[in-house]
Order: C-alpha cells, then structure tokens, then sequence
C-alpha cells in the first residue's frame, strides 16, 4: 500500500471519529460565556409586523398634503422628486405593465396590500435611519404614495381603519400556495 493511501485511510478514520464525538456531544449548544436571553419587554419591542388585514397598525394618522412634506425631506434623495426618478427603486406608475415584457413592480402596479406598504416603511426606512420615523410620520408616507399612484384622494385621511380598506390594483394578481403543508 503506498504512503499516500496510508495516510488517506488514516484522515477519513480520524475525520469519522471526529465526526462521532461531533453527534455524540451535539445535545447540548456550546456555551461561550457572553450574551444573555433576551427579555419579554425586548422581545415585545421587535414584533412591528402589520399584516395584510392591518392587525398591529398603531394609532395615529396622516394626509396627502403632510406626506408630500415628509416624502421630500426623508425619502426624495433616493426615490426621486416624484418617486419616479431613483436612483433607487421606483415607487410610483407601473401601472399595466406586469403583462409586459419588461414590467415595471411599484406600489401602484405590483404591491398586493396597502398595510404591506406601512409595514416597509416602517421597519426598514428611511434606509439611513431605519424605524426613525413616527407613526403618523408612516402613514403621511403610505397616503402621499398611494395618492401619487393614483389609488386614493388627496383628501383621504389614513390611519388603522382606512388602510386596510384600501384596494390595490394587483390585489388580485397573486395565487394562494396551494400545499397542503402551508397555512393559508
């Protein structure tokens, strides 16, 4: 036998007993000494996610005419003026082009609940300060945007009953996941 196949018995021997001792001592985590669980209240603080139905949203409200403001100080730099321009992702028109060839996705053409829209904002912008802004902040946002895509009037006010009454276009244009193994 020659040198090299000694030694390739020896580590596929050794990395199988490794291998061993690895599942035999798996039951229990290592411990590292640092770290601690996390709290009820800390806990409580993280769970910030609005469904489709609206179950979360906060009190609080907000018009088109706050929104406009607010959009143009916290959220124009990257979405553009009117939410069109970029250099990120566009936000505003869209609308018929799923069916396309090159389909533009915006709010008004892709997203299927208006709530989606408060949750995002909410959690994740603006992109420099994510969860910086107020709730009645979100929903000034939520109404400038929905008004800009042409899907509710410049004089509706937002809040936690009127969002989720809001229709979007595409509501439709989603299928429920049909294993039987998903929860619908």
């Amino acid at each position: 036998m020659s040198r090299c196949n000694v030694v390739s018995r020896w580590m596929l021997a050794f990395g199988s007993l490794l291998l061993f001792v690895g599942v035999a001592t798996a039951e229990k985590p290592p411990q590292y000494g640092f770290g601690r669980a996390a709290t009820e209240v800390e806990i409580k603080a993280w769970e910030i996610d609005i469904s489709p139905t609206g179950e979360r949203l906060p009190p609080g409200q907000g018009t088109v005419q706050q929104g406009a403001a607010i959009y143009a100080n916290t959220c124009a730099a990257c979405h553009g003026p009117t939410g069109t321009e970029g250099p990120k992702d566009r936000l505003v028109g869209g609308h018929g082009s799923l069916a396309t060839e090159h389909p533009v996705k915006t709010i008004g053409s892709f997203w299927p609940y208006a709530t989606t829209l408060y949750d995002y904002i909410h959690r994740a912008m603006p992109l420099n300060a994510p969860r910086s802004l107020t709730p009645e902040e979100v929903y000034s946002v939520v109404a400038w945007l929905l008004h800009q895509n042409g899907i509710i009037p410049a004089d509706m006010i937002i809040d936690a009953q009127t969002l989720p009454a809001v229709k979007m276009p595409n509501r439709g244009g989603f299928v429920s996941d049909p294993r039987p193994d998903v929860s619908k």
